[in-house]
Protein backbone atom coordinates (compact mmCIF):
# COMPACT_ATOMS: atom_id res chain seq x y z
CA UNK A 1 0.00 0.00 0.00
CA UNK A 2 1.51 3.21 -1.41
CA UNK A 3 2.15 5.88 1.47
CA UNK A 4 2.89 10.07 1.36
CA UNK A 5 3.52 12.84 3.45
CA UNK A 6 1.04 14.23 5.01
CA UNK A 7 1.43 18.39 5.33
CA UNK A 8 -0.16 21.17 7.53
CA UNK A 9 -1.04 24.59 5.51
CA UNK A 10 2.95 25.53 6.41
CA UNK A 11 4.66 22.93 4.35
CA UNK A 12 5.28 20.95 7.30
CA UNK A 13 4.74 17.08 7.31
CA UNK A 14 2.79 16.22 10.20
CA UNK A 15 2.62 12.34 8.85
CA UNK A 16 2.05 10.08 6.95
CA UNK A 17 -1.14 8.91 4.73
CA UNK A 18 -1.72 5.48 3.22
CA UNK A 19 -3.39 5.20 0.14
CA UNK A 20 -5.27 2.90 -2.05
CA UNK A 21 -3.52 0.27 -3.88
CA UNK A 22 -7.00 0.32 -6.59
CA UNK A 23 -6.27 3.75 -7.27
CA UNK A 24 -2.71 4.89 -6.46
CA UNK A 25 -1.26 1.88 -7.18
CA UNK A 26 -2.61 0.87 -10.71
CA UNK A 27 -0.54 0.00 -14.31
CA UNK A 28 -0.71 3.30 -15.91
CA UNK A 29 -2.76 2.55 -19.01
CA UNK A 30 -1.27 5.73 -21.31
CA UNK A 31 -3.70 5.02 -24.64
CA UNK A 32 -7.22 5.10 -22.11
CA UNK A 33 -5.65 8.19 -20.87
CA UNK A 34 -4.85 9.39 -24.27
CA UNK A 35 -8.65 8.70 -25.01
CA UNK A 36 -10.19 10.26 -22.28
CA UNK A 37 -8.31 13.88 -22.93
CA UNK A 38 -9.26 13.29 -26.51
CA UNK A 39 -12.69 12.80 -25.44
CA UNK A 40 -12.90 16.17 -22.70
CA UNK A 41 -11.26 18.30 -25.20
CA UNK A 42 -13.85 17.09 -27.82
CA UNK A 43 -16.45 18.20 -25.64
CA UNK A 44 -15.55 21.15 -25.11
CA UNK A 45 -15.87 22.24 -28.60
CA UNK A 46 -19.32 23.84 -29.47
CA UNK A 47 -19.23 22.52 -33.23
CA UNK A 48 -21.64 25.34 -34.43
CA UNK A 49 -19.18 26.76 -37.51
CA UNK A 50 -20.80 26.58 -40.54
CA UNK A 51 -20.68 28.03 -43.86
CA UNK A 52 -22.60 27.85 -47.58
CA UNK A 53 -22.05 25.74 -49.91
CA UNK A 54 -22.43 26.81 -53.75
CA UNK A 55 -25.69 25.37 -53.17
CA UNK A 56 -26.47 27.88 -50.40
CA UNK A 57 -25.07 31.01 -51.59
CA UNK A 58 -27.70 33.73 -52.85
CA UNK A 59 -27.01 34.17 -56.26
CA UNK A 60 -25.98 32.47 -59.26
CA UNK A 61 -28.28 30.11 -61.30
CA UNK A 62 -27.76 31.75 -64.56
CA UNK A 63 -25.15 30.47 -67.30
CA UNK A 64 -22.42 33.82 -67.37
CA UNK A 65 -21.49 33.10 -70.87
CA UNK A 66 -22.06 30.39 -73.75
CA UNK A 67 -20.22 27.20 -74.08
CA UNK A 68 -18.50 27.52 -76.88
CA UNK A 69 -16.60 30.44 -78.77
CA UNK A 70 -15.40 32.91 -75.82
CA UNK A 71 -12.35 31.31 -74.83
CA UNK A 72 -12.84 31.04 -71.45
CA UNK A 73 -13.12 28.00 -69.02
CA UNK A 74 -16.44 26.26 -69.45
CA UNK A 75 -18.61 27.74 -66.00
CA UNK A 76 -22.34 27.48 -65.21
CA UNK A 77 -23.26 30.11 -62.11
CA UNK A 78 -20.96 32.42 -60.80
CA UNK A 79 -21.05 31.03 -57.09
CA UNK A 80 -18.99 28.44 -58.13
CA UNK A 81 -15.85 28.33 -55.05
CA UNK A 82 -13.35 29.76 -57.32
CA UNK A 83 -15.51 32.79 -58.19
CA UNK A 84 -16.10 36.07 -55.54
CA UNK A 85 -19.02 35.68 -53.06
CA UNK A 86 -18.96 31.67 -54.44
CA UNK A 87 -19.31 28.98 -52.17
CA UNK A 88 -17.26 26.94 -49.51
CA UNK A 89 -15.74 23.72 -50.76
CA UNK A 90 -16.29 21.33 -48.22
CA UNK A 91 -18.09 23.74 -46.40
CA UNK A 92 -18.26 23.15 -42.09
CA UNK A 93 -21.94 22.47 -40.79
CA UNK A 94 -22.96 21.86 -37.22
CA UNK A 95 -21.85 18.47 -35.69
CA UNK A 96 -21.62 17.00 -32.48
CA UNK A 97 -17.99 16.27 -31.74
CA UNK A 98 -18.42 14.15 -28.83
CA UNK A 99 -16.18 10.98 -28.67
CA UNK A 100 -17.96 8.18 -26.36
CA UNK A 101 -16.14 6.80 -23.80
CA UNK A 102 -16.78 3.50 -21.99
CA UNK A 103 -17.38 3.58 -18.20
CA UNK A 104 -14.96 1.58 -17.22
CA UNK A 105 -11.97 3.09 -19.96
CA UNK A 106 -12.85 6.55 -17.73
CA UNK A 107 -12.17 4.47 -14.36
CA UNK A 108 -9.26 3.50 -15.54
CA UNK A 109 -8.03 6.29 -17.29
CA UNK A 110 -8.88 8.43 -13.57
CA UNK A 111 -6.70 5.58 -11.81
CA UNK A 112 -3.83 5.64 -13.96
CA UNK A 113 -3.65 9.51 -13.90
CA UNK A 114 -3.76 9.34 -10.36
CA UNK A 115 -0.80 6.52 -10.01
CA UNK A 116 1.22 8.49 -12.60
CA UNK A 117 1.00 11.67 -10.14
CA UNK A 118 2.12 9.65 -7.04
CA UNK A 119 4.64 8.65 -8.86
CA UNK A 120 6.31 11.64 -10.22
CA UNK A 121 5.93 13.14 -6.64
CA UNK A 122 3.48 15.71 -7.67
CA UNK A 123 0.97 15.21 -5.22
CA UNK A 124 0.39 16.74 -1.85
CA UNK A 125 -2.11 16.04 0.34
CA UNK A 126 -3.09 18.76 3.27
CA UNK A 127 -4.73 17.48 6.63
CA UNK A 128 -6.67 20.73 6.11
CA UNK A 129 -7.31 23.99 4.49
CA UNK A 130 -9.43 26.62 6.12
CA UNK A 131 -8.21 30.26 5.21
CA UNK A 132 -10.25 32.89 7.88
CA UNK A 133 -10.80 35.07 5.05
CA UNK A 134 -11.12 34.85 1.09
CA UNK A 135 -7.74 36.72 0.40
CA UNK A 136 -5.65 36.10 -2.34
CA UNK A 137 -2.48 36.70 -0.08
CA UNK A 138 -3.40 34.07 2.25
CA UNK A 139 -4.05 31.12 -0.75
CA UNK A 140 -0.63 32.40 -2.53
CA UNK A 141 1.29 31.91 0.95
CA UNK A 142 -0.41 28.50 1.26
CA UNK A 143 0.64 26.92 -2.36
CA UNK A 144 4.55 28.79 -1.79
CA UNK A 145 4.63 26.82 1.47
CA UNK A 146 3.66 23.74 -0.55
CA UNK A 147 5.76 24.53 -2.85
CA UNK A 148 2.80 24.32 -5.25
CA UNK A 149 3.11 28.14 -6.75
CA UNK A 150 3.27 26.85 -10.65
CA UNK A 151 -0.53 25.39 -11.84
CA UNK A 152 -1.85 24.38 -8.79
CA UNK A 153 -5.18 22.17 -8.65
CA UNK A 154 -6.24 22.64 -5.47
CA UNK A 155 -9.39 19.94 -4.97
CA UNK A 156 -11.78 20.12 -1.79
CA UNK A 157 -14.64 17.47 -0.89
CA UNK A 158 -17.17 20.37 -1.10
CA UNK A 159 -17.23 24.02 -1.91
CA UNK A 160 -15.29 26.49 0.79
CA UNK A 161 -16.23 30.26 -0.08
CA UNK A 162 -13.07 31.72 1.39
CA UNK A 163 -10.78 29.23 -0.50
CA UNK A 164 -12.36 29.58 -3.71
CA UNK A 165 -12.41 33.01 -3.69
CA UNK A 166 -8.69 33.21 -2.35
CA UNK A 167 -7.33 31.10 -5.47
CA UNK A 168 -9.70 32.87 -7.83
CA UNK A 169 -7.13 35.97 -8.82
CA UNK A 170 -3.90 33.39 -8.73
CA UNK A 171 -3.03 32.83 -12.54
CA UNK A 172 -0.97 29.15 -11.49
CA UNK A 173 -3.81 28.03 -9.44
CA UNK A 174 -7.66 26.55 -9.90
CA UNK A 175 -10.21 24.85 -7.82
CA UNK A 176 -12.12 22.05 -7.94
CA UNK A 177 -14.19 19.49 -6.06
CA UNK A 178 -14.64 15.51 -6.15
CA UNK A 179 -17.12 15.07 -8.08
CA UNK A 180 -15.94 17.23 -10.73
CA UNK A 181 -12.57 15.98 -10.69
CA UNK A 182 -10.99 14.56 -14.24
CA UNK A 183 -8.54 13.32 -16.21
CA UNK A 184 -7.49 15.95 -18.47
CA UNK A 185 -6.91 18.35 -14.82
CA UNK A 186 -4.88 15.80 -12.97
CA UNK A 187 -2.77 15.73 -15.95
CA UNK A 188 -2.73 18.95 -16.67
CA UNK A 189 -2.12 20.42 -13.52
CA UNK A 190 1.47 21.16 -11.59
CA UNK A 191 0.88 19.73 -8.64
CA UNK A 192 -2.60 18.38 -7.02
CA UNK A 193 -3.04 19.84 -3.63
CA UNK A 194 -5.81 16.83 -2.10
CA UNK A 195 -7.31 17.94 1.44
CA UNK A 196 -6.94 14.81 3.33
CA UNK A 197 -11.09 15.03 3.58
CA UNK A 198 -10.99 15.07 -0.29
CA UNK A 199 -8.46 12.12 -0.86
CA UNK A 200 -10.90 10.06 1.64
CA UNK A 201 -13.96 11.10 -0.83
CA UNK A 202 -11.78 9.86 -3.58
CA UNK A 203 -11.04 6.45 -2.18
CA UNK A 204 -14.91 5.82 -1.01
CA UNK A 205 -15.89 7.04 -4.93
CA UNK A 206 -13.28 5.19 -7.06
CA UNK A 207 -11.79 2.50 -5.18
Amino acid sequence: MPKTDLYNMEGKVVGQVELSDAIFAVEPNVPAMHLVVRSYLAAQRQGTQSAKTRGEVRGGGRKIYRQKGTGNARHHGNRAPQFKHGGVVFAPKPRDYVIAVPKKVRRLAFKSALTTRLQDGDIIVVDELKLAEGKTKLMAGVLKALKAERKALVVLPERDENVVRATGNLAEAATTYVNTLNVYDILNAGKVVLTKAALQSVEEVYA
